[in-house]
């Protein structure tokens, strides 16, 4: 359902809560605070009186790309922008892939809690951004990668350790591309991909094949068994979660199956720390 007199309304407030000094427009006097519509409609570069109808409820329904310049020229965040589109046309707008780079401390401090399981944080192109002691000693340890080496993908087709510590190689693969290719197309992500994929697709002719499948697959959660140098065979179960207020983020954590393997996990943990 459209709501144009609310989306009027939220219009008129936003506007009046700029600072146009902040935004280089000269500082005549004003009567009201705030920029003018017209001000607006330029930075949005709309009819001034298309705006001015907006503003008082009435003109029909603006399309997604007047309102995306609107919700530009107002500053408006992600969840403003959201807000104006539900009003304006009664739906979310399409998705926008943004990556922000890191994590905060708080997710840090969550990942370090499991001390057992490992745990990293991956981008929706699946850039591994972060991640706890265990999986540094379980997984990978992507403190002494580069930072465009710790990428999931790049590890699963490129680098003989990690190849070499897949029960199943080949079925790993697979589920990580069907994945992959799901999670940039749901997260608008997919021109972002495109030069990985490219890369991938000539490094590895099995990525290629893979990838030409068009397999799209949920991550969801299961059993991950592993050839560790140090620990040998390995069972992990595996789940994935969202990272509340990063739709550019997930969570994924890799439980040892049993206490035996847990207590594994801690011991080569503090052998790798008295070593360091």
């Amino acid at each position: 359902m459209t709501d144009f007199t609310s989306l009027a309304s939220y219009l008129k407030d936003r506007r009046m809560r700029l600072d146009p000094a902040a935004l280089g427009i000269s500082g005549t006097r004003r009567r009201t605070p705030g920029l003018r519509r017209e001000e607006v409609a330029q930075r949005a570069n709309i009819s001034p009186t298309w705006y001015t109808w907006l503003e008082q409820g009435r003109g029909g329904a603006p399309s997604a790309d007047v309102l995306d310049r609107i919700a530009r020229a107002l500053l408006l965040t992600d969840i403003e922008r959201e807000h104006v589109f539900l009003l304006g046309l009664g739906r979310p707008p399409e998705v926008r892939y943004q990556p922000q780079g890191g994590i905060t401390p708080r997710l840090q401090r969550v990942l370090d809690a499991m001390d057992a399981s490992p745990a990293l944080v991956r981008t929706m192109t699946w850039d591994v951004v972060a991640w706890n002691s265990a999986a540094a000693v379980v997984l990978t340890d992507y403190a002494v990668l580069p930072p465009s080496e710790r990428n999931v993908l790049r590890l699963m087709f490129l680098n003989p350790r990690t190849r070499a510590a897949q029960f199943d190689w080949e079925s790993t693969a697979r589920f990580v591309v069907g994945v992959f290719r799901a999670d940039a197309a749901r997260a608008g992500a997919a021109e972002l991909a495109k030069p990985l994929v490219d890369e991938l697709c000539r490094a590895s002719p099995q990525f290629a094949a893979m990838w030409n499948d068009n397999d799209v697959l949920e991550f969801g959660g299961g059993l991950k068994r592993l050839r560790h140098a140090e620990l040998g065979e390995i069972t992990l179960e595996y789940s994935g979660f969202a990272v509340d207020g990063r739709p550019d983020l997930a969570m994924l954590v890799y439980n040892p199956a049993t206490d035996f393997d847990a207590e594994r996990i801690r011991a080569l943990i503090a052998a790798r720390s008295a070593h360091s």
